[in-house]
């Protein structure tokens, strides 16, 4: 027979916004009602009443992170059920940023049951005078990432209980936002004891006393131009290329910005081989742009989005790392490097390009591809050799420089070297031998 765990949702306040539903429930129990913590207003005054809890705040002092902390908070209720039915008391709502609710869900050796609760939403928003209809963001403060929260929303952390969380949600705010940006913050909202305090990010971690009740408040950054921000890019493209928008933009064509494709692509090599980080920021922004630019072509034509290159690519990614993002065991680069072909092979027998992507090579790139299937040195350096042989009885032409050129290229494929690159720097070399003469 399985045992039952009540789960209850104290509220995010004092006694009175306990339902009396609820509050008859806790005080005729008769047994300790277990409670994540006892840091809340309704526990200290049933604490008074009589009531009797067990509560697990001394785990947090055992534990390194918080996942740690509600894995053993839902284990040790899972043992404590297999002696007998009992009650657990969450502050707030049990189904509203709940981790250890959310762990007694995902079993199936004890009922749970979700008696309910007040949620603090209701008096948050109307504390703040805001409507989520505009766009709300729910956030846990204890276990967040910078690059998934929307700031043109109204955003919310709760769980700010103590001053550390408080400043690891201050450092990663103002990796985005400016110093100065205002933020609210709530504590006991709806309660007797509600307080409600705006002060700037930078003071946020130094400005109150914390509490378990505590959430904070980041009003939107409509007016703030979050620059590095991959949405504002796309939105500054779509400007250029919009009504009243910059008339070089709007006439281009995937056609007429080929050029720039391969000019950037070579000043992004540059680059990388002069190790200048600076010129890398910009070279990259720069090939970035590219594609910016003809994906918001494709959008305007109404064939394809941002949004399907940045799909296409990765799913591409997932597919080809089978040993990363499935079950496959590669160890050896040999097994990367036949499993990556492999899977490539589908790819185009499934789509029929293999004749195209072939096509789509730059020549010495083409021909060194072909130098690693050769048999061996042996095989170029005779070709080398035939080469030096007809150069020698005849006028050079077209066909004579190509197979010398296929020759070099194919020796450096079978080594593994990137003609192309091999040939820029031999460029870049000769102008500095020939500034150096001058």
């Amino acid at each position: 027979m399985k045992h039952t765990i009540e789960v209850v949702g104290l509220g995010g306040g004092d006694i009175n916004q306990l339902s009396l539903g609820i509050y008859k429930k806790l005080k005729g129990h008769g047994k300790p009602i277990f409670v994540r913590t006892k840091d809340h207003p309704v526990v200290q005054t049933l604490q008074e009443e009589g009531v009797e809890f067990h509560s697990y705040d001394e785990i947090y002092e055992n534990y390194p992170d918080f996942q740690s902390v509600y894995e053993e908070i839902a284990n040790s209720l899972f043992r404590q059920a297999e002696k007998g039915s009992l009650i657990y008391a969450v502050p707030g709502h049990p189904m509203l940023a709940e981790m250890t609710v959310q762990l007694l869900l995902a079993q199936q050796e004890v009922d749970v049951k979700i008696i309910g609760g007040q949620s603090f939403l209701d008096d948050l928003f109307s504390a703040l005078r805001i409507d989520p209809i505009d766009g709300f963001q729910f956030v846990d403060a204890t276990s967040f990432r910078r690059d998934e929260l929307e700031y043109r929303q109204h955003l919310i952390f709760c769980q700010v209980y103590d001053q550390m969380v408080a400043s690891e949600v201050k450092l990663e705010l103002l990796e985005d936002l400016p110093p100065e940006y205002p933020v609210t913050i709530v504590d006991a909202v709806g309660s007797a004891n509600e307080s409600i305090k705006t002060v700037m990010l930078e003071d946020l971690d130094r400005s109150v006393e914390f509490s378990n009740l505590m959430s904070v408040y980041v009003p939107p950054a409509v007016s703030l131009e979050l620059n590095h921000k991959f949405y504002r890019l796309r939105e500054v493209i779509r400007t250029l290329r919009g009504p009243g928008g910059c008339p070089w933009d709007q006439k281009q064509t995937h056609e007429s910005l080929r050029r720039y494709v391969i000019e950037e692509a070579y000043e992004l090599i540059d680059a990388i081989n002069k190790e200048d980080d600076e010129n890398l920021i910009e070279e990259l922004g720069d090939v970035l742009l590219q594609v910016m630019l003809h994906s918001q072509i494709g959008e305007d034509d109404g064939y394809f989005t941002i949004d399907d290159v940045i799909r296409s690519v990765t799913e591409k990614m997932i597919r080809r790392h089978p040993h990363v993002f499935g079950d496959a065991v590669l160890e050896t680069e040999e097994e990367l490097q036949t499993s990556w072909e492999a899977i490539k092979q589908e790819e185009k027998a499934e789509h029929n390009q293999e004749q195209e992507e072939k096509s789509l090579q730059p020549e010495l790139m083409k021909a060194a591809a072909l130098g690693k299937q050769m048999a061996s040195p042996a095989n170029m350096a005779q070709l080398l050799s035939e080469f030096s042989r007809r150069a020698s009885e005849a006028a050079l032409d077209e066909t004579v420089v190509g197979e010398l050129l296929f020759a070099i290229a194919s020796y450096a494929g079978y080594y593994k070297i990137n003609p192309e690159i091999a040939l820029h720097q031999a460029i870049e070399g000769n102008k500095s031998t020939d500034k150096g003469s001058e």
